[in-house]
């Protein structure tokens, strides 16, 4: 009953929508209807950051870390809106179905995190995104699971480093929990490798990661974000 209870409150209670941060009745997952016009109105696009960190695959992003897409992240990252997983994992499996361009067996396997953000956050925000965005993908024909060969090791919070200090941090970041290659389904092909991260800025965590999946096995052919930062030009 108390989900009911919860689902029967956001029809009637006015709260702060995720996606432009204004007290509105009515939201549904947390987001008012015209932040949800907003998001569905992206569409995934080749990124790269310049320049790009060696060992960084082809990354497709939903849009840039702007707007609704940017609070939604911030809400649903750093405030505890965890409402927000189903739907922005529904926005990730789109990136996923861009970027690998078919319905085809997926291996997707999220950026950990780690311990201490996890514990903060109260779960591995990113693994629940995976597992919406399987679920989304699985319901449309896909063949996907969600994959979990690396694990985190301790790091400061990206979001108070420099570039270069994410460059250094990213060099330790991950090791393996896999010792062989990726497992193919029976009868069939191995998986396409999909690497997720929900914002690339500089992309060396991203490289560091795939450095450390290729090593393994589970060199992966795409990695897909939610969001992408746009490279400020000083004048």
């Amino acid at each position: 009953m108390s989900g009911l209870w919860a689902d029967l409150a956001d029809l009637v209670l006015p709260a702060d929508c995720a996606g432009c941060r204004e007290r509105r009745p009515g939201l549904r997952h947390g987001v008012c209807p015209a932040c949800v016009v907003a998001l569905g109105a992206l569409r995934p696009l080749a990124v790269r950051p310049t320049p790009a960190p060696p060992g960084l695959p082809s990354c497709v992003a939903l849009g840039p870390y702007a707007g609704p897409l940017r609070e939604a992240l911030l809400a649903y990252k750093e405030h505890g809106r965890h409402g927000l997983a189903r739907p922005l994992g529904a926005l990730l499996a789109e990136v996923v179905a861009a970027a690998v361009g078919g319905a085809r067996p997926v291996a997707l396997v999220p950026v950990p995190d780690t311990a201490a953000a996890a514990r903060s956050r109260y779960g591995d925000h990113l693994d629940r995104l995976a597992r919406h965005c399987a679920t989304r993908l699985n319901r449309s024909g896909w063949a996907v699971r969600v994959h979990r060969p690396l694990r985190a090791s301790p790091r400061p919070d990206s979001v108070t480093l420099d570039s270069a200090g994410r460059a250094a941090a990213a060099e330790a970041a991950f090791q393996s929990r896999s010792t062989g290659p990726v497992p193919g389904r029976s009868g069939g092909a191995a998986p396409v490798v999909v690497l997720l991260d929900d914002i690339v800025t500089t992309g060396v965590t991203l490289a560091a990661a795939s450095r450390v999946l290729t090593a393994t096995g589970w060199a992966p052919s795409v990695a897909a974000v939610l969001a992408a930062t746009e490279k400020r030009h000083q004048s």
